[in-house]
């Protein structure tokens, strides 16, 4: 069998290589990896970790590699991973910076080309993970309105409504009750039947 560290470096070095558009372009492809093809975390853990990735400060991916390390190795596994997402985007950055200028990038239509053409493919990338993520958490016609009045408040651009840090908090705040309230609930009715 092939070293956890090895594989946990590979894997996050392929997805943080092929990085377009962002963290939300790269949840498909951090999901094969981890869910389908290494099986490290289920589909119900993977979107919990999502979920408390998107809402730490920080990058997205690099949030996500820390959280499968550390499960599967603690502080060691969080770092190697980490150091795989994060090393093909420093090598890209550094390549640019030493062979291109800004004039350069902006004059190359070969460049240019390439660039209109992930476009598209990036906006699928982001659309993917979005309606998995959406089944796996269960959103279904009842609670669809949930997710769709909270992006439209977003895209309000009313101050302090716009504010996507209020709906992380009170989705936290709402869940922690929900669950506290269900808790309650299932003790009462444990309790009434046993009298």
């Amino acid at each position: 069998m092939q070293n956890i560290y090895l594989r946990l470096f590979y894997t996050f070095f392929k997805i943080g290589a092929f990085t377009f558009g962002g963290g939300w372009a790269m949840i498909s492809l951090i999901q094969k990896e981890v869910v389908d093809k290494h099986g490290w975390v289920s589909k119900e853990d993977f979107v919990d970790m999502l979920a408390v990735a998107q809402s730490l400060p920080g990058i997205l991916a690099v949030n996500f590699s820390v959280a499968i390390g550390d499960r599967l190795r603690g502080f060691k596994g969080s770092l190697v991973a980490a150091l795989g997402t994060i090393l093909p985007s420093f090598i890209i950055i550094l390549a640019i910076a030493i062979f291109l200028t800004p004039d350069t990038i902006k004059n190359n239509e070969t460049l240019n080309s390439i660039f209109k053409g992930i476009r598209p493919a990036v906006v699928a990338l982001i659309i993917a993970p979005v309606l998995s993520t959406a089944k796996t958490a269960k959103i279904n016609a009842k609670t669809v309105a949930i997710p769709i009045a909270v992006a439209l408040l977003i895209f309000s651009g009313i101050p302090y409504i716009s504010n996507p840090i209020v709906y992380i908090i009170l989705g936290g705040l709402g869940g922690y009750i929900y669950y506290a309230w269900r808790l309650n609930k299932d003790a009462y009715n444990k309790e009434n039947k046993l009298k």
